[in-house]
């Protein structure tokens, strides 16, 4: 009785054991964790690894970068030399400690439509703390950076203060200096003859348009007419005057006129209307201080082209009043294409260009044709200079501002900024010195300035 009480007790039991799932709840669990800790420790590695790419792409974007503005100053650097640079600029620049050393190379095409290309890629590795249980002990990363630069072409006219007072403390030969350093940097990032031109405007009162252009249309002789000569009564300046006083007006032959201009009939004196009217043609004037002739649009590539430039900033000489609205007239004149006098090459469709007028001045607007007196700030000609950079800035090209304006204050006498000056350039574009070597600064924050501009992607 009792064994059978024993018996039957066991194969109940055992019975019960092989339907019981209780147990099958740690065995799950145990065969389940291998999996587990595996995903979970592959989304660390992934994310370590995630960062790690990260942290490189940026580094590379700014290596990319770094090497352009150096190609942009140095073009023919040899190919170690661009991979050395980028990969002295990544390792500078790389701070994570996530993954091993990275292998950085880099690429420099250049070719005459699209623009120089540098691109830097980098690989490596990063060690992985879970996944190497299932065979992967290591995660690679790749990743890389372009930048193209020289796609977009630039026009840059200078409208050079060469009054009277540019001559004193040094100013003229430092902003010679200056000008000449602009000329080399932005011809050194040239790489064909389109790339950037150079317009130069040496203004005074007046501006030189060169005589040799004394029968060109666009010119007119009625203000030369009434003013080149004198009156047989000295008292009377004009030959209107004198005649109608009954004297005698001595005429000076228009063969002797020197190339000087002045303001054109309001008020085309602010706008880039064409020279096709009595009212929109320059008149010509005989000053005795007329500047140098102004240089139209040259090329800044290849030394003979840049030293045409640089012998027009030589020739520059000092005297007269300040009028410069004038010299920003000419400035965006030259800018124009197909249009004389001073016509700019023709655009080509493929590319994209930039148009800046960088504008020094070491006074405030003294005279211009109808107002001042050569000596005190004019307030109705720094008026007439407001509507003029109004009207630049109003220029479009496919819904964006064509020119860009840059202006340089050399201000040796320790007054206020040119309220005038600050008025007309654009954000940021508004550089004051009160010496002359400030100039040199100033020369050379706008030559960074619009290398930046040509770097298009």
């Amino acid at each position: 009785m009792f064994s059978r009480s024993i018996s039957d007790q066991a194969s109940r039991a055992a019975r019960r054991f092989t339907r019981d799932e209780r147990g099958n709840v740690a065995m799950i669990f145990a065969v389940a964790l291998v999996p587990l800790l595996g995903f979970v420790g592959a989304a660390i590695d992934y994310s370590r690894t995630t960062a790690a790419r990260s942290s490189m792409k940026v580094a590379l974007d700014s290596a990319a970068l770094m090497v352009s503005k150096d190609l942009g100053s140095n073009p023919t650097m040899s190919a170690a030399e661009i991979s050395t640079k980028a990969t002295n600029y990544f390792n500078a620049l790389y701070t994570s400690n996530l993954s091993g050393p990275i292998i950085v190379t880099a690429k420099y095409t250049t070719n005459t439509k699209d623009g120089s290309t540098v691109t830097v890629t980098g690989s490596g590795a990063v060690d992985t703390n879970f996944m190497r249980m299932v065979g992967f002990p290591q995660m690679g990363i790749v990743g890389g950076s372009t930048t193209t630069w020289g796609s977009t072409r630039m026009r840059i006219a200078m409208a050079l203060d060469v009054t009277g007072s540019m001559g004193q403390k040094g100013k003229l030969k430092a902003m010679q200096d200056a000008a000449k350093n602009l000329i080399d940097t932005l011809s050194k990032s040239s790489r064909m003859t389109e790339d950037v031109y150079i317009s130069i405007v040496p203004f005074a009162q007046m501006v030189n348009v060169g005589s040799s252009n004394r029968n060109a249309s666009w010119l007119k002789w009625d203000v030369y007419d009434d003013t080149a000569g004198y009156c047989s009564k000295s008292r009377y300046g004009t030959k209107t005057d004198c005649s109608n006083a009954g004297y005698y007006w001595y005429a000076t032959s228009r063969n002797s006129w020197n190339g000087c201009v002045t303001d054109r009939d309001k008020p085309n004196d602010t706008t880039n209307t064409a020279a096709t009217s009595a009212a929109t043609r320059f008149p010509a004037y005989q000053y005795s201080t007329c500047p140098e002739p102004i240089l139209g649009m040259t090329s800044a590539y290849g030394s003979n082209n840049v030293q045409t430039l640089k012998d027009k900033i030589d020739a520059l000489d000092d005297g007269g009043g300040t009028n410069q609205p004038i010299g920003m007239a000419w400035a965006w004149w030259t800018l124009q294409t197909g249009t004389d006098p001073f016509p700019a090459p023709a655009k080509d469709s493929n590319y994209k260009y930039t148009d800046a007028i960088i504008l020094l001045s070491d006074g405030e607007n003294t005279i211009n044709r109808w107002d001042g007196n050569g000596s005190t700030r004019s307030p109705e000609v720094d008026a007439r200079q407001k509507i003029l950079c109004d009207n630049i800035r109003a220029e479009q090209v496919d819904g964006k501002r064509k020119t860009t304006i840059y202006t340089i204050q050399v201000n040796t006498d320790g007054g206020p900024d040119y309220e005038v000056l600050k008025y007309c350039a654009d954000a940021g574009q508004f550089f004051a010195t009160t010496d002359a070597a400030g100039i040199a600064t100033a020369f050379a924050a706008i030559g960074n300035s619009l290398n930046a501009l040509r770097v298009s992607r």
